[in-house]
């Protein structure tokens, strides 16, 4: 048995209903979560014991289970008080709290099984900070072609595709894998991509093919406080690598600078100044989020 297998965290996660230890969590293997990957996910940073963006991602969660065809399981304030417990008992300053919900549990057939109970699953995971060195210098990252499947908005536990496509850039000991469909950019293995051109800031239009990451509407606030130019539109392959400045967005990168792709330098190789305005501007939201909570 591999070592990571036998050290997992004592830490409280809720299963259907119960906190227990996340070690003693378990689900059926007839889940269809387990056996399809019929469910979907989401991700909730949480700073200093207060969520972030977290209308936002239940939002979008709710969009996720209804392209599913799953009823939603809870209520917007029935989340945030699951969410809330769990980030009260974290031992790290800063967390993620991952939500899960499957179909639930069924004898195996393809067809969406009616009228059984949806699994609802959530934990925290600790939020590791960029370090301030990373950030300085930027990450370098690698292109692929985007060989997923045609309803990348869904943020569906179905993540084979971005798992190979993470896989590509860990074997070039680079930060992420940014993709394209037909010489147009899409999306990373699990962020967005921006470029900045001219001052501007420009990412692909969140469609069928792009998660709308909960950054978009963050950053599209940002930009116009900060009086820098925002638009969706499709961006090429060589406007990519022409750019300025090139950017990931997540909620665990928060904005990242890219300097290098394909062993490449983006703009001057260095960090830029809408990079860092951003991720000031992006700072002083975590800010007013404590405050206001």
């Amino acid at each position: 048995m591999h070592p990571l297998a036998t050290a997992l965290p004592e830490s409280l996660c809720y299963l259907d209903g119960a906190f227990t230890p996340l070690g003693q969590a378990k689900v059926s293997v007839l889940d269809r979560g387990f056996i399809f990957g019929d469910g979907i996910y989401e991700v909730v940073p949480a700073y200093d014991g207060h969520l972030f963006c977290f209308d936002e991602h239940i939002a979008r969660l709710g969009r996720s289970l209804a392209e599913l065809q799953i009823t939603n399981p809870h209520t917007p304030a029935q989340w945030r008080a699951i969410a809330q417990q769990l980030v009260d008992q974290a031992a790290a300053p800063s967390v993620a709290v991952y939500f899960q919900v499957t179909r639930g549990v069924a004898p195996r057939d393809h067809a969406m099984t009616q009228g059984i109970t949806p699994t609802v699953f959530a934990m925290v995971n600790p939020l590791k900070p960029v370090p301030d060195a990373v950030r300085a210098k930027g990450v370098a990252c690698v292109t692929a072609e985007d060989f997923r499947w045609q309803k990348a908005h869904i943020k569906s536990t179905s993540l084979l595709g971005a798992v190979l496509a993470r896989q590509i850039s860990v074997e070039a000991g680079a930060a992420e894998t940014i993709m394209f469909r037909d010489d147009a950019l899409s999306e990373a293995s699990s962020s967005n991509v921006w470029i900045v051109k001219g001052g501007r800031l420009a990412g692909p239009v969140p469609d069928q093919l792009v998660l709308k990451g909960i950054r978009y509407d963050l950053l599209q606030r940002l930009c116009r406080e900060a009086g820098i130019p925002y638009e969706l539109r499709r961006v090429t392959r060589e406007e990519v690598f022409g750019a300025d400045e090139l950017m990931l967005s997540s909620a665990s990168k928060e904005v990242l600078p890219v300097t290098t792709l394909d062993g490449l330098p983006i703009g001057t190789g260095r960090p830029g100044p809408i990079y860092d305005a951003l991720y000031a501007a992006y700072q002083q939201a975590k800010r007013q989020n404590g405050v206001s909570s």
